[in-house]
């Protein structure tokens, strides 16, 4: 499964880690973070310290690149979205494209706006 910025950044803010969704979800096989999301991540990685947070919580993860069957299923999803005027932010389009290119579910705490996409199993 895809684990959305929305969960790391829970997780990166909490004082009790352990009440964090990211931690019920570290036994799960197979975690993956869409390069979008580490995009996202490190952009708001303002220190040194912060950095270090999110090496820490990525570590074992796979990357799923953005590549160019993710760029085509994100215009369609866009599309598909503007067209029933229910549009979400860009990255969240690429993210979700990520996500249905790779055939995975998403886990995400932003459920409103990744249940519009057509196909995308949200977690």
């Amino acid at each position: 499964m895809v684990v959305d910025t929305s969960i790391f950044v829970q997780h990166l803010r909490a004082k009790d880690k352990s009440a964090t969704t990211l931690y019920q979800l570290i036994n799960s096989n197979n975690l993956f973070i869409s390069s979008v999301s580490l995009y996202e991540l490190y952009m708001g990685a303002t220190t040194p310290d912060k950095v270090k947070d999110i090496e820490r919580i990525i570590e074992g993860l796979s990357i799923l690149s953005f590549t160019g069957s993710v760029a085509i299923k994100a215009a369609q999803i866009y599309h598909q979205l503007k067209q029933s005027n229910q549009q979400i932010e860009f990255r969240d389009i690429f993210i979700a494209a990520t996500c249905l290119v790779n055939n995975l579910p998403i886990a995400t705490l932003n459920k409103k706006l990744f249940v519009r996409i057509v196909g995308l199993e949200v977690i």
